[in-house]
């Protein structure tokens, strides 16, 4: 049944039953989720206005709460929303490893490291500790702020590891600029970690950068 609110141009809900969601603009997509637009501008302008005054979707998901909530046409509700829908989304992906799989793959990894760090909007280090079987026993966010030698504690990691009773470990933060490339200091930062790890017998097998849409293995430059 066709929604009279909407003009007969911009019906996204039909063409979404019809065609699939993959065919949906991002305004359009956003538009569904919003439902109403405000006083003087419909949904639809409203959800265009929002992909343009956000640079897109991911700017308006990744917004804070103060950012999201300024704009005219939403509010905490929305707010709360979105922060559940991305929440879902999450677990969805996290599922597997969280039943106990073992990481088969690094896209496996890829995956499971870009739905938990690729949102941040401020830099996050990480760690996903392993049992030997390589199955994920606890993803731990470790550290926030700028990733560097004074910011990460290895003694701190090496503790948590131990109460973890990990036989790996895989590190990962984010670059919240977007760029995936890793830095000297990340790269000095990983050998320290390994070192001290090592101490213990943890293997560290890999740090991965998280940036917009890309990953980057530290192991797979070869810089471990």
């Amino acid at each position: 049944m066709s929604d009279p609110a909407w003009p007969t141009d911009e019906r996204p809900r039909e063409r979404l039953l019809a065609h699939g969601p993959q065919t949906l603009s991002d305004a359009e997509l956003l538009a569904l989720f919003l439902r109403t637009g405000t006083t003087g501008m419909p949904v639809m302008a409203l959800a265009r206005h929002l992909i343009e005054e956000f640079s897109g979707l991911r700017g308006l998901l990744t917004a804070s709460r103060r950012q999201f909530c300024d704009v005219k046409g939403l509010g905490t509700a929305k707010y709360a929303q979105v922060q559940a829908a991305m929440e879902m989304a999450r677990r969805v992906m996290d599922e597997p490893l969280r039943q106990g799989d073992p990481l088969r793959s690094p896209e496996d990894t890829r995956r499971f490291l870009t739905s938990r760090l690729g949102t941040y909007p401020h830099e996050v280090f990480a760690g996903l500790f392993l049992d030997n079987r390589h199955r994920v026993i606890q993803y731990r966010e470790l550290f926030r702020g700028t990733i560097d030698g004074a910011a990460v504690y290895p003694r701190e990691v090496v503790r948590q590891a131990l109460e973890d009773n990990a036989a790996a470990v895989i590190f990962a933060h984010n670059h919240p600029s977007g760029v995936a490339e890793p830095s000297q200091a990340d790269i000095s930062l990983t050998r320290r970690l390994k070192e001290a790890l090592g101490l213990v017998d943890i293997r560290v097998l890999d740090h991965m950068v998280v940036g917009h849409g890309e990953v980057v293995s530290l192991a797979e430059r070869g810089l471990l």
